[in-house]
């Protein structure tokens, strides 16, 4: 708000007005300003003391604060050692694994289903392990060579001797008996192959979809997939003691086996050029499926007959792999 010149400046008394005003301010509140600096004083004495007392209770407060707080129950760990002493909750996940040079021979030579080896090269390739070895490989095992260090982070420190495994939730069978089974079982088997699906949720829940639309199986391949662990089992809910699965070393020759056995091998991708509802074909066929970031591989693209793609219709671009899976499957099987 604006106020104008004639009510604001006086002209130019002002600054003599201003003067006599300030100093019969001033020369009232003379005595008055004398009797309030000794109360002041006096306050301020007092308050002196107070301070001195408080600041002492400071002192001891802050000297209790950065005493070391007594842990519960007379343990006296770090940070550090309660990490450790934490570390066994993270060792229910190796509730699957084998660890150890005797534990392992027998495992083996007791023909466990095995998911997984973990070795050193000295272990690798000792007289005692080597011939076992490239046994359980050949058969779709994934074997890795780490060194010692990497096996002990996996086990978190246990004595595992140069060698751990891990036991697989169910059996797989070779790919010659899976084409064998599923001629017998059908005219028209259908056969999931999974192309780097390493989530074990999507596996499961392909599983699950492939047994209860009557599959005939699933061929997986040694590496970048996930294997048959407890958690597939889990999602897998039961179809997995009824679907035989396959894991097989390369899935590329393995798809030229299929076709040497005349399936026809339709793959999924989002950019095929022949839509799901168009595809009518009765034959023994081989569905892979990719992975949902990379999908197929341009290799394995180049060995299908046929690309096929769901068609969309909302504004979501893709479908989860298990999703994806499930829906090509009902086509497939319905008609």
């Amino acid at each position: 708000m604006k106020y104008s010149s004639k009510n604001n400046f006086p002209g130019k008394n002002s600054k003599k007005n201003k003067k006599n005003s300030n100093s019969d301010f001033y020369s009232k509140n003379k005595n008055s300003s004398k009797k309030n600096n000794k109360i002041l004083i006096n306050s301020f004495k007092k308050s002196t003391n107070n301070l001195n007392e408080t600041q002492k209770n400071n002192i001891n407060s802050s000297s209790l604060r950065k005493r070391k707080p007594i842990p519960k129950y007379g343990s006296e760990f770090s940070n550090k050692d309660s990490a450790i002493y934490e570390e066994p909750a993270n060792k229910r996940n190796l509730d699957d694994w084998i660890w150890g040079k005797h534990s392992v021979f027998e495992a083996l030579i007791n023909k466990r289903d095995i998911n997984r080896i973990w070795c050193t090269s000295e272990i690798f390739s000792s007289e005692k392990f080597f011939i076992l070895l490239k046994d359980f490989k050949s058969k779709g095992v994934l074997i890795e060579e780490v060194s010692w260090n990497r096996l002990s982070q996996l086990t978190f420190g246990a004595s595992h001797q140069g060698i751990a495994l891990q036991l697989a939730c169910s059996k797989t069978i070779s790919l010659e008996n899976l084409i064998d089974f599923s001629k017998k079982d059908s005219a028209n088997p259908i056969i999931i192959a999974l192309d780097g699906i390493t989530d074990p949720h999507n596996l499961g829940a392909i599983i699950r979809s492939a047994e209860a639309f009557n599959c005939n199986g699933i061929v997986i391949p040694q590496r970048r997939s996930a294997g048959l662990t407890g958690t597939v089992a889990k999602v897998a809910a039961g179809a997995l003691e009824h679907l035989p699965v396959s894991r097989v070393v390369n899935l590329n020759r393995a798809i030229d086996e299929l076709k040497k056995n005349g399936f026809l091998v339709v793959g999924l991708s989002e950019n095929g050029q022949l839509s799901l509802s168009k595809f009518n074909e009765k034959t023994p066929m081989v569905l892979i499926v990719g992975a949902e970031d990379k999908g197929i591989s341009l290799l394995t693209q180049k060995k299908c007959d046929f690309l096929l793609r769901i068609p969309l219709k909302g504004k979501t671009s893709s479908l989860n792999a298990s999703v994806a899976t499930a829906i090509s499957i009902f086509h497939l099987t319905c008609k």
